[in-house]
């Protein structure tokens, strides 16, 4: 099956934010409460999600962790526009992972990971069904030296491969970040999900510019017809610009905001074989995000 440009950008989006993003927070969050906010300047409709993470690690030996954790992610759609269907199965969406992950040195600079993360992704308008449930994972090589003393820029590199059963694609996709510590001001990030730029006012009080990618997928338990053919799964996927701010109240206790704009928004209902069928809005937005996290 050919696969098209927008199927092949959200299986891109998915896979990198659900991977990506759960292997930073497994190995430095141990808790996170975040709020997000997409709303449409040209339309109704409006998009919000409450994310609440725990993450706890199990120190066995000799640098050994395996870390246990758990996410849980409340999307609401506000769908005001007038649609030929009706939108309330859709109104929530409920993502559940389970995170199970294991580190460990391989040498003095380098240390492997690997986590396997269980997940529920549903309106969870009825009864649980095997197709609310799905699979990611991945392994991943670190290379961390953020805190070396031997070197004039400190750096850190995570190299890997992501497996996600939402994309449809049977093998796993490639993951790169890039950070370096450029001096005592100024900070960079490249990859994905995220990329930025980082300006220290102090150790306590950082700005930086961002770009980054956000999105989800999630089963529809009551599936809809619409148009003639049966919409079994939504998603949502966006390439994000903006800039943000940190505020360290502690070393482990840090709160931040961000806010930016689409650069590219699909947010479709999708067949079971994950193809476009509807366009809910497509139109770019206003974005914002905040938070509190504490980690390691």
């Amino acid at each position: 099956m050919t696969l098209s440009f927008s199927k092949c950008f959200t299986i891109i989006v998915i896979s990198l934010v659900s991977c990506g993003h759960t292997l930073h927070a497994q190995l430095t969050d141990l808790a996170r409460l975040e709020y997000s906010f997409i709303p449409s300047s040209k339309s109704e409709d409006q998009y919000t999600r409450l994310k609440a993470t725990v993450n706890y690690p199990i120190k066995i030996k000799n640098k050994q962790y395996f870390i246990l954790g758990g996410e849980y992610n409340r999307i609401i759609l506000n769908l005001e526009d007038e649609y030929p269907f009706n939108t309330s199965s859709l109104r929530k969406l409920h993502v559940i992972d389970l995170n199970l992950g294991y580190t460990f040195k391989a040498s003095d600079t380098w240390r492997l990971g690997l986590k396997i993360t269980p997940r529920i992704a549903s309106t969870l308008t009825g009864k649980l069904s095997g197709d609310d449930f799905f699979i990611n994972g991945g392994v991943f090589a670190i290379k961390d030296r953020t805190v070396a003393t031997d070197i004039d820029r400190p750096y850190r590199l995570i190299l890997g491969l992501t497996y996600n059963t939402t994309t449809g694609v049977p093998f796993p996709l490639p993951f790169i970040s890039y950070y370096r510590r450029v001096n005592d001001k100024w900070s960079f990030s490249l990859g994905v999900p995220k990329s930025n730029l980082k300006y220290f006012l102090s150790e306590n009080s950082i700005l930086q510019t961002f770009a980054g990618l956000d999105g989800y997928f999630a089963n529809v338990q009551k599936a809809m017809v619409v148009n003639g053919q049966v919409a079994d799964n939504i998603s949502l996927s966006a390439v994000i610009g903006g800039i943000g701010y940190e505020y360290c109240f502690t070393k482990h206790l840090i709160a931040y905001s961000y806010i930016g704009y689409t650069i590219r928004l699909s947010n479709h209902l999708r067949d079971d074989n994950r193809d476009d069928i509807y366009s809910l809005n497509d139109l770019n937005a206003f974005y914002f995000r905040s938070g509190i996290k504490f980690k390691i």
